[in-house]
């Protein structure tokens, strides 16, 4: 893939967030040439400079009069307004889009893509010229999910999750160091970021609340799994801020339509790419966070039955929500779209 790699180029929109500097990363880890990629941003940060790999610099364009038709494919994070607004000018300089944030994700015809998983829904890119990047937690709860579902069908999943504070951005990080240095010094605790204080807490709320009493992240993350792995299977989450910094984990409780052998499970599990299974409590074996942290793996730890179903099983996933849950996602499928069809 490497000469063909070498004729395109790529255009990172949102360059200076957590996302948009993990995507460069990626992209320099992968073998793509710095001179080929371009780092765009919101006009105010013209001019600054983003690192590209160990030793590369990139600086910093303007994403008002940006020129896409320079670029074959853009990553975009830059938020959903903005992803609103300039994907559609990206793509009508016949530039691809591939985006992060939630604004297209439901649209019926913008392919959501896990490449593990569904990459076959990849061939209707051309609809729009736009791709979607499931939320961080869909992500890596589907990588779970799609091998078992491959055994018996999926009927329900119950989920709860345990997500950092990268996935609130810089300023989510920020607000976490901050509490966490002023409770040692008496500081007062104020919350900007989130909702209340999350130092030495947890808070069931990410983003905003409908009026079902579900929050718009327990909402993605249902609807984007039937829109991946299929209408039938339902889905119930709660999702939750914890004051950790890098790594979401996600608790799934799974009812399957028949009976699952734990054996076949965990064989599975192990053998799908980008899946790595570590799970022997008798030794403490299993993935937390922390450990997560700069690795693209999707983590499966605590594999057992759930005896009050007659066909159930329970999981506990973690992942590093910046690469697999957001940036290296987006990054492959640029490179199956370069690969494949372009």
């Amino acid at each position: 893939m490497a000469k063909k790699i070498d004729q395109f180029k790529i255009a990172v929109v949102g360059a200076t967030g957590n996302v948009g500097r993990t995507m460069l990363n990626v992209l320099a880890e992968r073998g793509f040439l710095m001179k080929n990629i371009y780092a765009v941003a919101s006009d105010k940060s013209v001019g600054r400079q983003v690192s590209y790999g160990e030793e590369g610099v990139l600086t910093i364009q303007g994403l008002s009069n940006f020129d896409f038709s320079k670029c074959q494919i853009a990553l975009f994070s830059p938020g959903s307004k903005v992803s609103a607004e300039y994907a559609p000018k990206a793509t009508a300089s016949s530039c691809v889009v591939i985006d992060n944030t939630s604004h297209f994700r439901m649209d019926a015809d913008v392919p959501l893509i896990i490449p593990e998983v569904n990459l076959a829904a990849l061939k209707d890119f051309n609809k729009r010229n736009i791709i979607a990047n499931p939320n961080c937690s869909t992500i890596q709860l589907v990588m779970a999910l799609k091998p078992l579902h491959d055994i018996t069908p999926i009927k329900r999943v119950v989920v709860s999750t345990y997500q950092s504070v990268s996935g609130a951005g810089k300023e989510g990080m920020d607000e976490l160091f901050e509490q966490s240095r002023g409770m040692f010094v008496n500081d007062a605790m104020e919350a900007r970021k989130f909702s209340k204080p999350i130092a030495f807490n947890v808070i069931p709320h990410i983003d905003h609340f409908l009026d079902c009493g579900d929050t718009k992240e327990e909402w993605k993350m249902s609807v984007e799994t039937k829109k991946i792995l299929g209408s039938k299977i339902e889905l119930t989450a709660t999702c939750v801020r914890v004051p950790v910094f890098i790594g979401h984990a996600v608790s799934a409780n799974i009812e399957f339509e028949s009976d699952i052998c734990l054996k076949e499970a965990n064989k599975k599990l192990r053998s799908f790419p980008g899946l790595r299974v570590i799970d022997n409590p008798d030794d403490y074996q299993y993935v937390t966070p922390v450990e997560t942290a700069g690795d693209d793996a999707v983590f499966v730890s605590r594999i057992r039955r759930d005896k009050t179903l007659p066909h159930g099983l329970s999981l506990w996933v973690v992942a590093d929500n910046t690469r697999k849950g957001a940036a290296l996602n987006a990054v492959q499928i640029a490179e199956h779209l370069i690969k494949d069809y372009l």
